[in-house]
């Protein structure tokens, strides 16, 4: 094994020599707190966004080609919506919608987003669109997203996930099917079943990734792959807003500009402001011709 610094933004994919059982674990941090900066969440919005992330990472991870996956969480709760995206380069975003005001003394998973179902998209670039949901009927965003498993891809998964005011933390492993010996296969995932939920919280957020992967499976012949970087990065551009004004028409955008002086896009997710003239709008339905050689 590798060793790594547990403040650094890494995935990392280990896999149970001899066994059908794979695994990842990730840490966010810089990235994670990059995302806090941008919000003003009240610690326990924080905390579950910051699962939510993770999530996201652990999930995308298993994208191949280029793409996304998003994981979405809308209720009737003081959170309307929570959703969580990360690329298959392995670049995270997100955000959180609701009533921040009134969460005293709310902190559980059903406190926050009240009735509420989770949606699991998959959108790899130039193919379709795949979406898996549940609804969020478990105690927490773990065990909901082991039922999506369960339900979607039939593997048996199990999921750890662990946040606080400076990072968020997150391990899966998840059992294959059988190569080989179906009774084998079978106890050797009892085993490493049992050894996972020994995992705590706390152990999530100060250990490094080797010290989780030993205190829980020295005994087993593991094998930890190298680190993948995890970053913070949005995908917004003046390119894309000038496409979504496009698509307002000609008229409305206008509209927007009289009454306002300018049109300003500010994006959701990393609050980058893209203004908007009278004379910008003009080039954007009028562009000039293009010059002939």
């Amino acid at each position: 094994m590798n060793d790594n610094n547990n403040t650094q933004d890494i995935l990392q994919r280990f896999i149970f020599d001899g066994t059908d059982i794979r695994g990842e674990i990730v840490t966010l941090s810089s990235s994670y707190q990059a995302l806090l900066a941008l919000q003003d969440y009240p610690p326990q919005v924080a905390r579950l966004f910051g699962e939510f992330l993770v999530a996201a990472s652990l999930l995308g991870s298993s994208l191949k080609h280029r793409g996304m996956i998003t994981v979405q969480a809308r209720g009737n709760g003081p959170l309307s919506m929570i959703m969580t995206e990360c690329t298959q380069g392995k670049n995270v975003r997100g955000i959180v919608r609701g009533d921040f005001d009134n969460l005293d003394g709310l902190s559980s998973l059903h406190d926050l987003l009240g009735s509420a179902t989770l949606a699991i998209t998959l959108e790899p670039e130039g193919k379709e669109r795949y979406q898996g949901v549940v609804p969020l009927d478990e105690d927490n965003l773990s065990k909901c997203l082991e039922f999506y498993f369960y339900q979607s891809e039939q593997l048996p998964t199990r999921i750890q996930l662990a946040a606080d005011a400076t990072s968020a933390s997150g391990m899966l492993i998840q059992q294959l099917p059988s190569s080989g010996d179906k009774e084998k296969s079978e106890e050797d995932w009892q085993l490493v079943s049992s050894l996972f939920e020994t995992l705590s919280s706390d152990e999530q957020l100060q250990l490094s990734h080797n010290d989780q992967l030993y205190r829980l499976f020295h005994e087993q012949e593991l094998r930890l792959f190298e680190a993948e970087p995890m970053l913070f990065s949005c995908s917004c551009s003046r390119q894309r807003t000038e496409n979504a004004l496009i698509s307002l028409g000609r008229e409305e955008v206008v509209n927007i500009a009289e009454e306002q002086g300018l049109v300003m896009i500010t994006c959701q997710f990393c609050a980058q402001e893209y203004r908007f003239t009278k004379r910008n709008i003009d080039q954007l339905f009028d562009p000039p011709a293009p010059l002939l050689h």
